[in-house]
């Protein structure tokens, strides 16, 4: 079975790794195209060189990033707009340029509450990313960014609720307030064990985040079991881009 190309989207580096980075890592070892498009943090900043080192461990290829500011971190991007200031118009531009260059066959990006943090970067990616994979096959919208390209699905990175029951108290005790969705919002479940390593590594990377006790900083605070019962799955709820029904002549509610 061929593995479908891949493009994640996400609001700030260390996103990838802790939402989809053993996914990102599956596709890569399958030799599917892989890449990563960060909305914030901008070139030659600590972050993006953590980055880049996270996307090297996952195989992903070389940080796109959009170069807006993090909402929280004024040395993100010196000079530029919080990514949430941003003309919509233009961020979605951007992004579509990233869709039409790379053509994914699939997109992964925050689900519509941000992920268990629900922080406000991530629920306007989401926005953006929602926008651009459909503009992106429109061949009127954007024309000067690209010859016209329809991913076939975007999968939202979310969690259902019976994954936090099963974590026990550790959100809970790193003060964090949690997202999640009910379980049969959940349409994949992906066991990613036999590349945890690597995704994990891939978190430890973004050695910014471990020092100052962020998501990251958890999990390297973490033994090694506790690490596999929080990262060896990931969910994702799909939404078809493309349709496959057949052509209706009218609306038919409640199908």
């Amino acid at each position: 079975m061929t593995v479908p190309s891949l493009l994640a989207v996400f609001a700030h580096p260390d996103d990838e790794s802790l939402s989809a980075g053993g996914t990102l890592a599956r596709h890569a070892a399958a030799g599917a195209r892989t890449a990563v498009v960060t909305a914030t943090w901008a070139e030659g900043t600590p972050r993006a060189a953590e980055l880049a080192q996270a996307l090297r461990i996952l195989g992903a290829g070389t940080p796109r990033l959009l170069g807006y500011r993090d909402a929280g971190a004024p040395q993100s991007a010196p000079g530029a707009v919080r990514f949430r200031d941003a003309p919509l118009d233009e961020a979605v531009r951007q992004l579509v340029a990233h869709l039409r260059e790379f053509r994914p066959e699939v997109v992964v990006t925050h689900d519509a509450y941000g992920g268990l943090t629900g922080h406000p970067d991530h629920v306007h990616t989401h926005r953006v990313t929602t926008l651009a994979v459909e503009a992106a096959g429109l061949e009127r919208l954007y024309p000067d960014t690209g010859e016209p390209w329809q991913p076939s699905a975007l999968y939202s990175a979310s969690h259902p609720h019976s994954a936090i029951r099963a974590w026990g108290g550790h959100m809970a005790s790193a003060g964090k307030a949690t997202h999640t969705v009910p379980d049969e919002r959940i349409t994949a479940t992906v066991d990613v064990t036999p590349w945890l390593d690597r995704k994990v590594a891939a978190v430890l990377a973004h050695r910014t985040e471990v020092e100052r006790g962020a998501a990251p900083g958890l999990i390297a605070s973490l033994p090694a079991a506790d690490r596999k019962r929080l990262l060896s799955t990931e969910w994702y709820i799909r939404h078809d881009l493309v349709s496959t029904a057949a052509a209706q002549t009218e609306l038919i509610a409640g199908t």
